[in-house]
């Protein structure tokens, strides 16, 4: 904090020049004053003796010679402004309050640190409007240090925000997540999967910070936490990020030699594979450098890592930062998140949401409740981010905040912190987040996908594309068990498709532009059929199981195919093209509702119009053929809307 403390032998040489440097000087006052030159002797040396008991550290001695110096002098104002200092420096607000306000009685302008001072005494008792009025005297006094100013301004900032901000508290409720997690040494720095299933976090092992995970139990408690193997060293890891699927790790590490590191603090990653996580290495220097490079967080499309970073071109001085993979999986040079978001101050631990629009970070630069606050903000229409917005008192206080995880469904916030009375430590504490500050809802799928035949699991291209722009969303691979999950904001209409080479394809529809409810993942097992050679030397039959084109639409009551069902038509088009022996029909179905014979016929055009669309793409005629089930072959109850949604469909069978 800016504070001079004026008769202390450090700064009574420098104080002129820091007067006449920062301020006009001050011809007018208030009443008669008495200073060092002018007062009794007697005061002089009661004065001198505090200065010399300050010198020594001794606080309480310094003050009582003080006040021996007052009862002497009670106009001595050098002696009631050392008073004053003393009690600031010793967080006596109250005291140092009325000291400084004494001094501005005798002489507004005596010295310019004092409506400063006062400011901060005032602002540390909560008595913000005060702390306004008194530094913008300080301001208006004609302060020239440009550190200074911006100081004073982020405090006359600070102080009408928390005015409004603790008349308007948001509900904040924390607990602690459980024994499971916490324990007597440090946890902090938590970070989720994107089903909520697993939390990696840092402990304090005595001098050593390392990683520690636990799952969640089906009774709703964290079980108990257990030593990330590994990843972690003997040297410290923490500031972690951890992949929506829990597949890969990124974290920070520092003052590593002969690694691959670039500077002091780098950005390592680490991989699961069969069960174990690989030797976490560094990232190379098209991200990493020579700077502080730290507080990783991952989108859940795992395509772009937001961190912060003091390296050259930024805002202030922790700035937030991204970088993006490109294709051929080489990351892009690192761009700042800019002036929007970034400050003078530091910009410090991003936290991207499952919805990949929603940033949380903390801030000691943005207008909030005084040192480290946390904000959000969210990602516009066009790209561009909004506004970061405080996300309010009591969750924000006077004191520094810390990390911000929030669940996948925007309700539960996770973070570390030490109240008093803890006996742990700093603990991990969990508490719902204020509606304001909510992301938008998400959901994921999660599937296995195996070989319709063996059962054998398949590592497969998955494929998630928005129906309405034709932009692929996640184009990823399973893992070696088959495995994927995949976030899915809502506002999209979105088709999956799961394919590998020598399989026909497997198609789902999540449209979640409609889709009122969250709470329910999309759980699927997926078994893809092998297509063999497709030859009648071949003695293993082709297969016969009908593939659903879950993307195929149409106009209501219509045979017109709508523009969303050309992705889905143009898989198919490329499985027939790959596969030149491959024959299909398309099949027809639809709903109960209306009369049996109108069904019929619709269901014969509607397979018709895909039949045409594929030889129109220059499919030969004699690979295919079609025919209309109409309402005869349900696949699910007809009673539902949901059921009825799916018996109206389109699918293919090999022949």
């Amino acid at each position: 904090m800016f504070r001079y403390f004026l008769s202390h032998p450090a700064f009574a040489g420098r104080l002129l020049a820091l007067a006449g440097l920062l301020f006009c000087s001050a011809t007018l006052f208030s009443q008669k004053y008495n200073t060092v030159e002018t007062t009794s002797a007697k005061a002089r040396k009661a004065y001198e003796d505090g200065r010399r008991f300050l010198m020594q550290s001794d606080a309480p001695r310094a003050l009582r010679a003080f006040d021996e110096a007052l009862r002497v002098d009670s106009m001595f104002i050098e002696a009631r402004l050392a008073w004053a200092e003393t009690h600031f420096d010793n967080g006596h607000w109250a005291e140092a309050e009325r000291g400084f306000e004494a001094v501005m009685l005798l002489h507004p302008g005596f010295h310019p640190s004092v409506p400063f001072n006062l400011a901060l005494s005032e602002w540390r008792q909560d008595k913000f409007l005060e702390a306004h009025t008194h530094i913008d005297n300080f301001l208006e006094s004609g302060v020239k240090n440009a550190d200074l100013l911006y100081k004073a301004q982020r405090l006359a900032e600070n102080c009408l925000f928390a005015a409004e901000a603790v008349k308007n508290p948001v509900p904040f409720d924390p607990q602690p997540v459980g024994e499971g997690i916490n324990s007597a040494a440090d946890e902090y720095l938590p970070a989720l999967t994107a089903d909520g299933s697993t939390m990696i976090f840092t402990r304090r092992d005595g001098y050593d910070e390392n990683f520690y995970i636990s799952t969640l139990q089906p009774d709703g408690a964290w079980g108990k936490a257990e030593y990330l193997e590994g990843v972690n060293t003997y040297q410290n890891e923490g500031a972690e990020t951890i992949s929506a699927d829990g597949s890969w790790l990124v974290f920070t590490a520092c003052n590593r030699r002969n690694d691959g590191s670039q500077g002091s603090c780098d950005l390592y990653w680490s991989q699961q594979k069969n069960g174990n996580w690989t030797k976490p290495v560094p990232f190379s220097k098209a991200i990493n450098s020579a700077d502080w490079d730290a507080q990783p967080s991952i989108s859940p499309d795992g395509k772009t890592i937001f961190f912060s970073s003091t390296r050259p071109g930024g805002q202030g001085g922790k700035d937030l930062w991204f970088t993006t993979r490109q294709e051929g999986g080489r990351w892009s040079t690192p761009e700042n998140l800019g002036a929007d978001i970034n400050s003078r101050g530091d910009e410090q631990t991003p936290f991207i949401h499952p919805d990949g629009q929603t940033l949380y970070f903390t801030s000691n630069g943005l207008p909030g409740m005084g040192e480290n606050d946390l904000y959000f903000v969210r990602r516009q229409s066009d790209g561009s981010w909004g506004k970061p917005q405080n996300l309010g008192y009591p969750v924000n206080t006077r004191e520094s905040e810390g990390t911000l995880t929030v669940s996948l469904d925007g309700r539960t916030a996770y973070f570390a912190a030490n109240p008093p009375g803890n006996a742990g430590g700093i603990d991990i504490y969990q508490f719902d987040l204020p509606l304001h500050a909510r992301p938008q809802p998400v959901t994921y799928a999660k599937a296995r996908v195996t070989d319709a035949t063996t059962g054998n699991p398949l590592v497969a291209q998955v494929e998630f594309t928005d129906l309405k722009t034709g932009q692929s969303f996640v184009s990823a691979r399973t893992k070696p068990d088959g495995s994927f999950l995949v976030c899915l904001p809502a506002g999209i209409d979105y088709a999956l498709n799961v394919s590998k080479e020598k399989y026909l394809f497997h198609s789902e529809n999540f449209n979640l532009l409609e889709t009122s409810s969250f709470d329910k993942p999309f759980l699927l097992e997926i078994a893809l059929e092998p297509i063999g050679d497709v030859d009648e030397s071949v003695a293993r039959p082709a297969p016969s199981r009908p593939v659903v084109l879950r993307n195929v639409f149409f106009e209501t009551g219509s045979a017109a195919l709508l523009p969303a069902s050309t992705n889905e038509l143009n898989r198919l088009v490329s499985l027939l093209e790959e596969t030149p022996a491959l024959r299909i029909q398309i099949s027809g179905h639809t709903d109960n509702v209306g009369d049996d014979a109108s069904n019929q016929v619709l269901s014969q055009n509607r397979a018709k119009a895909v039949y045409e669309y594929l030889i129109q793409q220059g499919i030969a005629a004699e690979r295919l053929r079609f025919v209309g089930f109409g309402e005869s072959k349900p696949i699910e109850t007809n009673e539902t809307v949901e059921g009825r949604a799916r018996n109206r469909r389109t699918e293919f069978v090999v022949w």
